[in-house]
C-alpha cells in the first residue's frame, strides 16, 4: 500500500516517530494516547549511533541534538571506582555525535512537536476498546464512543499493551527479570562528559542529559517484585547506594527529594510468533521490551517506525509489509533483548558475569549495521 489511513496507538517514542515516518511517505495518521495528560515516565535515556542515523532519516536530527548532550565515549569503572576503559564509540557519520543522552520529559515534548508538524492528529484520554480487523479495513471502537475504519492498525502502546492482548489474549506476557531501575537528576559536572558505567552486582552508572543535567541509574537485585511507598523512597534508594564506589557515594547525600526518584521493576518480552494479526502490527516495546542494561530499548523502536513505513510504502498488502518488516526486525531485536538479559542474570548470578565493556562494543558493532 502507498497510501492509505492508519491509526496508531500508543503516542510514546514508537507511535510519534511512527506518525512522522508515515505522514512523510503520504499516509494519514491519527494517533490516540491513554493519558489524557500525555505525561512522562522516566528521568532520561541513553541513545547511541544507530539512533542519531534514524533521527537523521527521520528530517528530525538537529532538533534531536538540540534536545540532549552528545558524546563519544563510554567509560567503564570497576566496582572499586577504578577506570577500567575509555573507550570510543564508534560514529555512523563523523559530522554527529556516537552518543546522545537526552532527557524523556524533553525528547517527549520535541517528538510530539514533530508528529504535530508532520500532520498527525493526537487524541487524548482514549484508548480502542475493540479492534475488528475485516478483509479490507480495521473497524476500531473508541473509549469515547466514536468509531473509525483504517487501512492499518499499528499498536505502539509499549510493553503493556493492550492491542497485543487484544489480537493475541492467550499469548506471551511480560516477564519481571528480578532487578529493578532507580533513577535521579543532579546537576552535571563540568568533568562528566560522557556515560559513566560502573560494573558490578549492582549495576550504576552516571548519563549527562544538557551542559547541566545528568542522572544516575541503578539495577539492584528485587527479589519477589517488592513494592515501595512513595515516602521515604529517596531513603531507600540512599540505603542501597550505601556500599557505591567514591564517584557514585559522593552524590548519594544529594537524593533527598522522594518525588523525583524513578523506581521502576524491568521486565522484558519478545514475540518469537506472529507480531501482527490481519491489518493490525505491533511495533516496539509491544512485541520486544527489553531491559536497559545495553540502553538499546527507544533505539529499537525507532528503527521500527522507519522500516515499517518503509516496508508499507513500496506497495502490496498490509500482510506483506508486515511479514519483510518482521523478517528485517527480528534477530536484530532478538539480540538486544537477549543480550541485555545475559548482562542482568550475570548481575544476579544467575549466570556467569558478563564483562560490559566488551558487550557494549559487540552491541555497538550491531547496531552499526543498516536497519
Amino acid at each position: 500500500m502507498k497510501e492509505g489511513n492508519v491509526l496508531v496507538i500508543g503516542a510514546g517514542i514508537a507511535g510519534l516517530t511512527s506518525a512522522v515516518a508515515l505522514r512523510q511517505r503520504g499516509f494519514k495518521v491519527e494517533l490516540i494516547e491513554k493519558d489524557p495528560d500525555w505525561k512522562v515516565y522516566g528521568v532520561g535515556i541513553i541513545q547511541q549511533a544507530n539512533v542519531v542515523r534514524a533521527m537523521s532519516q527521520l528530517g528530525l536530527l538537529d532538533g534531536y541534538l538540540d534536545s540532549g548532550f552528545g558524546f563519544d565515549f563510554v567509560e567503564v569503572f570497576l566496582p572499586n571506582g577504578q577506570r577500567a576503559a575509555r573507550v570510543p564509540v564508534q560514529k555512523l557519520d563523523a559530522r554527529y555525535p556516537a552518543n546522545v543522552g537526552v532527557s524523556r520529559r524533553t525528547l517527549h515534548e520535541f517528538l510530539g512537536k514533530s508528529a504535530l508538524d508532520a500532520g498527525a492528529t493526537i487524541r487524548l484520554g482514549v484508548t480502542a476498546t475493540s479492534i475488528a480487523d475485516e478483509p479490507k479495513a480495521v473497524t476500531v471502537s473508541f473509549s469515547d464512543g466514536g468509531t473509525g475504519r483504517y487501512d492499518v492498525v499499528i499498536g505502539a502502546d509499549g510493553v503493556y499493551s493492550a492491542t497485543r492482548d487484544q489480537i493475541f489474549p492467550t499469548g506471551r506476557k511480560p516477564e519481571f527479570v528480578g532487578q529493578s531501575v532507580w533513577r535521579y537528576n543532579f546537576e552535571r559536572p563540568a568533568d562528566l562528559d560522557c556515560l559513566r558505567a560502573y560494573e558490578g552486582p549492582i549495576g550504576m552508572g552516571l548519563v549527562p542529559l544538557s551542559d547541566t543535567l545528568m542522572y544516575m541509574y541503578m539495577t539492584t537485585p528485587e527479589p519477589g517484585n517488592p513494592w515501595y511507598p512513595r515516602e521515604g523512597l529517596a531513603a531507600t534508594m540512599r540505603a542501597k547506594l550505601a556500599d557505591a564506589p567514591p564517584g557514585i557515594l559522593q552524590l548519594v547525600p544529594l537524593i533527598t527529594d522522594d518525588e523525583q526518584v524513578v523506581y521502576k521493576p524491568l521486565e522484558r518480552i519478545f514475540l518469537e510468533g506472529p507480531w501482527h494479526k490481519g491489518r493490525v502490527i505491533l511495533i516496539g516495546d509491544a512485541v520486544h521490551a527489553t531491559t536497559p542494561h545495553l540502553g538499546q530499548g527507544a533505539g529499537m523502536a525507532i528503527e521500527d517506525s522507519i522500516v515499517l513505513a518503509e516496508e508499507l510504502a513500496r506497495g502490496g498488502t498490509a500482510e506483506d509489509a508486515f511479514e519483510a518488516f518482521r523478517n528485517r526486525r527480528f534477530e536484530r531485536c532478538k539480540y538486544i533483548v537477549e543480550a541485555s538479559a545475559a548482562i542482568c542474570d550475570g548481575q544476579l548470578g544467575r549466570a556467569p558475569p558478563v564483562n560490559q565493556a566488551a558487550a557494549t562494543q559487540e552491541m555497538f558493532a550491531v547496531t552499526a549495521e543498516p536497519i
